[in-house]
């Protein structure tokens, strides 16, 4: 049986895409000698928290903040902390 190969449009020449260089990120928590301990993130430090939340009030993965797994989870606590105590939204209505 033949290959079924689907045909490429002909309008220009094929453009590679430009590779984006990956932005290496590291935990803004940890200090030089390693995670710090205890670890912990304050509820009451909103500017650090609302980094780390969406426009839409969802929390940012590790990936994209650059956090270590222990602290993301003590940031995600701080998060749910602040929520209950008034002082973050749950979410954002901003129509």
């Amino acid at each position: 049986m033949a290959v079924f190969k689907p045909k490429r449009p002909q309008k220009g020449p094929l453009k590679k895409k430009a590779t984006k260089a990956k932005r290496i990120l590291k935990c803004r928590f940890c200090t030089r000698d390693g995670c710090p301990r205890p670890v912990y993130v304050d509820y009451k430090d909103i500017k650090t928290l609302k980094v780390m939340i969406t426009r839409n009030g969802h929390m940012q993965a590790r990936r994209r903040t650059g956090n270590c797994a222990k602290f993301q989870r003590a940031v995600r606590d701080a998060i749910l902390r602040a929520r209950f105590m008034g002082l973050l939204p749950f979410i954002n209505k901003e129509e």
